[in-house]
């Protein structure tokens, strides 16, 4: 039986190793070049456009990169994305021009903004159903791993050294993830695709497309999910805008306060992906999306209406506890009905109109808390977020759907 469950995870487990190793990678990255390009310029504003950069790649590159994505070889296409933004890593700290630094630091983003659907639909492919929970809950504590890790490495880094070999470190991890990725299976060696249909083209774009419309209205239901989980995190994304604002002026935080009040968060996070992880098993997918998701979004309201650094700490653990549930929930439900012949075309259109809802929403946010008052604002914005999230769970948990989050593909 152990030699079974060896062979079992074997290739998940060094797929888990890549990941690991690129996300560690990732948080070392954005935290170097913000000190570097804070250091070049002294100006916060500089800094704030790295932020800018990333959604900006992603409107460029989701609006056809599903049609590549599901076209080409996935495996071989995640060596080359890792690989490429090794290099271009590698070449930021030889760069001493604010705007060639954006331009690299948004065809890294490009990479990643393609990199993200083509890694899901290469798991779905290789984790079969029946392991998908279980393995999205162990990625999920990498992930959290990551988050709490990650900067207390490059903390390190930047006692020992300078930020620049932080951005060295980056490219080393990026490089050693495609290496890793070499040595997964090859599912689609003997995949034959017709020529003619892979050169992109308007006319490929366009008839891309109009599939993902006509999969949208025919699995509505499963497309409504998606779109009610995607609506909460782009409401997390925007509060979080103001979270910073919010603990310095409403809570009347100091750096040192605030900076213990995202350790209160990061904590909530490993201690969620660990329950997650010993409890997967026994959770079903349905109360995973939706409990997970209606207790991040209490947590969101418990730090809105909070008045203390207490109470605020409480709202952090909730929320931060509950994501990995919620997570780990939406992720399986994503592999298990969206099929992987369409699954990059589907992940880049409704990644790009996540984006385009981020930036409108965390404008929307910004801009009313910067006329009115921040804690009005958020205080709106996550009672949005638990009447979403109060819609999630109930359609969720409607024992009439309950086949989309069984252990058997119905789509």
């Amino acid at each position: 039986m152990f030699k079974k469950l060896l062979l079992d995870w074997k290739y998940p487990s060094i797929l888990l190793l890549g990941i690991g190793i690129s996300n560690f990678g990732a948080w070392i990255y954005l935290i170097a070049l913000n000190l570097i390009i804070l250091d070049m310029t002294n100006s916060p504003l500089a800094v704030a456009g790295l932020y800018i950069v990333k959604p900006l790649a992603t409107l460029f590159t989701n609006i056809w990169a599903g049609s590549v994505i599901d076209r080409i070889n996935k495996r071989n296409l995640m060596v080359v994305l890792d690989l490429f933004r090794a290099l271009l890593i590698a070449v930021l700290p030889l760069v001493s021009n604010l705007w060639i630094i954006y331009a690299i630091a948004f065809v890294i983003n490009m990479g990643s903004s393609m990199f993200e659907p083509t890694s899901m639909t290469y798991i779905t492919k290789l984790i079969p159903i029946e392991q998908r929970k279980r393995f999205n809950s162990l990625r999920g504590l990498i992930d959290s791993g990551a988050f709490l890790i990650g900067p207390a490495i490059a903390g390190i880094l930047f006692l020992l050294d300078t930020p620049v070999v932080a951005i060295y470190m980056n490219a080393i991890a990026l490089f050693f993830s495609g290496i890793i990725t070499l040595f997964m299976p090859n599912l689609e060696k003997d995949t034959s695709i017709n020529q003619s249909d892979t050169n992109l083209s308007f006319d490929v774009i366009k008839k891309d497309w109009r599939i993902v419309l006509n999969f949208s209205y025919r699995y509505a239901y499963i497309m409504f999910i998606y779109f009610l989980f995607s609506c909460i995190m782009v409401m997390a994304t925007a509060l979080d805008s103001q979270e910073a604002a919010f603990a310095k002026s409403v809570l009347y935080l100091s750096d040192s306060e605030y900076g213990f009040l995202v350790s209160i968060a990061g904590a909530g996070i490993i201690v969620g992906a660990i329950v997650n992880t010993v409890c997967i098993n026994k959770l079903k997918t349905s109360f995973l999306i939706g409990c997970g998701s209606l207790f991040v979004s209490i947590g969101y309201n418990v730090y809105a209406f909070s008045s203390s650094f207490s109470i605020a700490a409480v709202g952090f653990f909730i929320l931060a506890f509950s994501l990995a549930f919620a997570n780990t929930g939406f992720q399986t439900f994503y592999q298990n009905n969206i099929p992987v012949d369409v699954m990059g075309r589907i992940g880049s259109i409704y990644g790009l109109f996540e984006a385009c809802l981020v930036i409108m929403t965390t404008i929307i946010i910004g801009v009313t808390a910067q006329l009115i008052s921040i804690q009005p604002v958020v205080i709106i914005g996550s009672l949005l977020m638990l009447a979403i999230t109060i819609l999630l769970l109930v359609f969720s948990v409607k024992p009439s759907q309950s086949r989309y989050y069984s252990n058997v593909n119905e789509v």
